[in-house]
């Protein structure tokens, strides 16, 4: 009788051992995702909804937190832009851990070619892959709104149809490598001053056309695994808490499967990050795990929003290489990664000046080197940014690899002067070594005239490499040694070098290696050629030297503005840095006004336009055809190299739109493309897309995109102030399309 109802107790039993077992044998797949959100208890929910540490990749920024029960491993994050960022050394072996500098990212938008980016961001996501990385947290994509934010040189570009079509390009080639990206900082990341809390307090048409246009453009174009929310609030909420950007506008209106996380801040509203449709907090901490919780059992937050983020999650983990427990062999072939930078490089470095065809040089056996940045030259600004390259080739080096010897007194002089300041420069400026070590602006050196003279006659050249740092963290100034001007030394010594050689008929070449703008007005007359040369990477030398010479013919166009004064741009009468008011809030009052819309609507005269830039060859615009296509148009025009060099041309489509219901700028660019290496007389027909969608701008009053009924004016260019050809494009029928009535400003402006 015992044993019977023992059995009987033990059958009744097994229901309720059943569930348990099941769940503790469900593991992770592709295809059990709802299952695994249902076998989830709320603190491992919660759990995986935040950040933690990793130790796996030194260096990298962070990760998911694991939930072995579950077959849910941690995923590795890991900067930067650049290139991956990861620390030197690792426990346990003496090997160093290196990875390639590329290009920065407004290099990569001066080369206006989405298959170079491509194609050198597969290179970037193997070494990701190969480090056992699974998120590369790039690229940065804010538009530059004033050319004085520390973080441009990450940036692409002033317009968001070139920012977002190199932005695409750069996550397609990333990707491609079985890695994710990190589409960030969304949105109206702007500046660095107060980057934290400052209130970006933007008008809803400039949010929609300029501030978020680019990221709609990329994430349509490349999907993106994950997107990254900005630090700054927008009208009072924070980014990270803005429901209506996260989700009415990424998910409702744009269709965005990906998961989103926060940039790395501490914590703040946690269940308002949750709701807004933040998936991931980053760094994560472990009050934020009870935030989270007790949001749900105290009716803050609704389990189905956490179930929601959840699910996005685990349907990224599933595509990482640490869920597919990748074997990563901790090796990059750095030849190969080396060529792909310095060819990238190339094809960014812009020539404005070439006065008398004084560029690429002939017959010159020795240069004259001023400039501290030829001796240290920059291959990247500094911050998360940051890469750790086994080398970076200094102009110099470049330029002797080439053949061409530098005058032996000279570089004594600039090579004893760094030497002196190396010490001081380490203990005053410990932070900037940390973020970018060993590589960083030296302060330029004071000759006398008579020390200049003697280098006119010694050399057959003037290399004046002018250097300019910047980083995350803080905003460029006017003035001062990083300043947008000119320091006084160095006006001072580029007027003595341009004296003395011209006075004994010799040229003045000037090298801008500098991520992001400088006033050229001021000085550009007192050289015979200026090369910008950006930071490219870890072959900076190789480069600068590459277009100098001629071994390789410079193709790249500026992907912005370039202003006689920085008081120019309308958007630094409230940039931090410029203006005394604009600490905690922020206000975009010259609204779409950005870049070239401004400088080509207003009439008003700049140093070097958008899309400008010189070749060694010349080339020719013919047969612009436009068709309709019921839904656009297609846009064709044959370009001819005319000249006696090979060479690449950028080919800009701009539009005039009709007068119609909003005010618009006189030309926007709708489209881009490039040439194949062409040789002389050679010539190709380049193909534009552009839906009636594009031509749209944004009706705030009817919270709607709106292309007015009318004709077009096509204009295939070489620069937004260089029209070679125009067509027209007849719109029969206003276009509409309704999206969410958010994002308004929260006074008016």
């Amino acid at each position: 009788m015992k044993t019977k109802n023992l059995f009987k107790g033990l059958l009744l039993a097994l229901p309720m051992i059943a569930a348990p077992l099941h769940a503790q044998s469900l593991k992770l797949s592709a295809n059990n995702i709802d299952a695994i959100v249902k076998a989830m208890t709320l603190d491992e929910k919660a759990t995986l909804l935040v950040g933690g540490p990793q130790d796996r990749v030194p260096g990298a920024a962070g990760g998911t937190r694991a939930i072995p029960r579950l077959g849910i491993p941690q995923v590795i994050l890991s900067d930067g832009p650049a290139g991956l960022r990861i620390d030197w050394t690792r426990k346990g072996t003496d090997k160093t851990f290196y990875t390639t500098a590329f290009p920065i990212g407004s290099c990569l938008a001066a080369t206006w070619n989405t298959s170079l980016v491509h194609d050198a961001c597969a290179v970037m996501g193997i070494e990701t892959r190969e480090m056992g990385v699974d998120v590369l947290l790039a690229p940065g994509a804010n538009i530059h709104r004033n050319p004085l934010c520390g973080r441009n040189f990450e940036y692409l570009s002033e317009d968001p149809v070139l920012a977002g079509n190199i932005a695409a390009a750069y996550i397609q080639g990333v990707q491609s490598a079985g890695v994710g990206t990190s589409l960030k900082h969304f949105a109206a990341n702007s500046q660095e001053t107060n980057r934290l809390e400052v209130d970006a307090i933007v008008p809803t048409r400039a949010m929609r056309e300029i501030y978020l246009k680019h990221f709609e453009i990329a994430i349509h174009k490349s999907n993106p695994w994950t997107v990254m929310s900005s630090y700054n609030r927008l009208s009072g909420p924070y980014a990270q808490a803005s429901r209506e950007l996260l989700t009415d506008v990424l998910r409702t209106d744009w269709g965005f499967k990906g998961i989103v996380m926060t940039d790395w801040i501490g914590r703040r509203n946690t269940t308002e990050q949750i709701y807004a449709g933040s998936d991931l907090l980053e760094p994560g901490e472990d009050v934020q795990i009870k935030d989270i919780v007790e949001g749900v059992k105290s009716g803050k937050l609704n389990i189905k929003d956490v179930d929601i983020d959840v699910k996005r999650i685990l349907e990224f983990i599933v595509k990482t290489p640490s869920f597919r427990n990748y074997k990563y062999s901790g090796k990059i072939d750095f030849l190969k990664s080396a060529l792909v930078a310095r060819e990238g490089g190339n094809e960014g470095l812009v020539l404005l000046k070439n006065d008398n065809a004084t560029l690429p040089l002939r017959n010159v056996k020795t240069a004259a080197f001023f400039g501290a940045g030829s001796y240290r030259s920059l291959g990247m600004g500094w911050g998360s940014g940051t890469v750790n390259p086994d080398h970076c080739v200094n102009i110099i080096d470049g330029f002797k690899a080439a053949r061409i010897e530098s005058t032996a007194n000279l570089k004594d002089i600039y090579e004893k002067a760094i030497a002196f300041s190396d010490v001081r420069q380490k203990a005053e400026r410990e932070q900037e070594y940390e973020w970018y070590p060993g590589r960083i602006q030296y302060p330029e050196i004071t000759l006398n005239y008579r020390a200049v003279e003697e280098q006119a006659k010694l050399a057959d050249v003037a290399i004046f490499t002018i250097t300019r740092e910047a980083g995350e963290g803080w905003d460029r100034s006017v003035g001062g040694d990083k300043g947008f001007n000119l320091t006084a030394d160095e006006q001072q010594l580029l007027e003595r070098v341009s004296d003395n050689f011209h006075k004994v008929g010799k040229k003045v070449v000037v090298v801008i290696n500098s991520g992001s703008v400088i006033n050229t007005a001021s000085w550009k007359h007192l050289a015979d050629g200026i090369l910008l040369a950006w930071q490219p990477g870890e072959e900076v030398g190789y480069c600068v030297a590459d277009i100098v010479t001629g071994r390789v013919n410079p193709s790249g166009k500026l992907p912005m503005t370039w202003p006689n004064d920085i008081m120019d741009h309308p958007s630094s009468k409230s940039f931090p840095t410029t203006a005394k008011d604009n600490d905690k809030v922020c206000l975009y009052k010259e609204g779409i006004n950005v870049g070239y819309r401004y400088f080509e609507t207003a009439g008003k005269p700049v140093s070097y336009p958008f899309g400008y830039g010189l070749s060694y060859t010349t080339f020719n615009y013919r047969d612009l055809k436009v068709k309709p296509t019921g839904k656009g148009f297609t846009a064709q025009v044959t370009v001819t190299n005319t000249g006696r060099t090979a060479g690449k041309e950028v080919v800009q489509l701009y539009v005039t739109a009709p007068k119609g219901t909003i005010e618009k700028p006189v030309v926007e660019l709708k489209a881009f493309g490039k040439t194949r290496l062409l040789q002389p007389g050679e010539k190709q027909t380049l193909t534009f897309t552009v839906a009636d969608y594009d031509l749209a701008s944004f009706h705030e009053a009817s919270s709607q995109w709106v292309a007015d009924a009318g004709t077009y004016v096509i204009k295939a260019a070489a620069a937004v102030d260089d029209i070679r050809a125009t067509a027209t494009y007849k719109l029969k029928k206003t276009f509409n399309k309704k999206v969410s009535n958010v994002l308004k400003p929260s006074r008016e402006l």
